[in-house]
């Protein structure tokens, strides 16, 4: 056996808990927001980003402002997060809905700012 091999050890993963929270994407020359929870924050800012990139999103007004401005007018970030809890399909949904009403009411997000936006929740 080479010395190489006698040496190396199996790399171990460390799963850490995706966080759970309140996350925005804002269009900063209208101002709007699609404001949205998450069981996964990184994940759920990923895949809209994705989308918009694709061309594939959902929410076409958002996809429209996306075509016409370009990313670069576009913020994606993490609002709120839930400390101490681990996610699951139960234990912390109604928390994440709360803590979204929160942000609702802090931002006071007139209609004609918010994306309307049905998640896949």
């Amino acid at each position: 056996m080479s010395a190489a091999k006698s040496n190396s050890r199996p790399k171990s993963t460390v799963r850490v808990a995706p966080l759970s929270g309140v996350y925005a994407v804002r269009h900063i020359p209208s101002s709007r927001n699609l404001l949205a929870w998450s069981r996964d924050l990184n994940a759920a800012l990923n895949r809209h980003r994705f989308e918009l990139e694709t061309g594939s999103h959902a929410n076409k007004d958002l996809l429209h402002d996306w075509k016409t401005d370009g990313p670069d007018t576009f913020v994606f970030e993490i609002l709120d997060q839930l400390e101490g809890e681990r996610p699951t399909f139960d234990n912390n949904l109604e928390n994440l809905e709360t803590l979204e009403n929160l942000w609702l009411e802090r931002l006071k997000l007139a209609p004609e700012q918010r994306y309307v936006w049905l998640p896949r929740r």
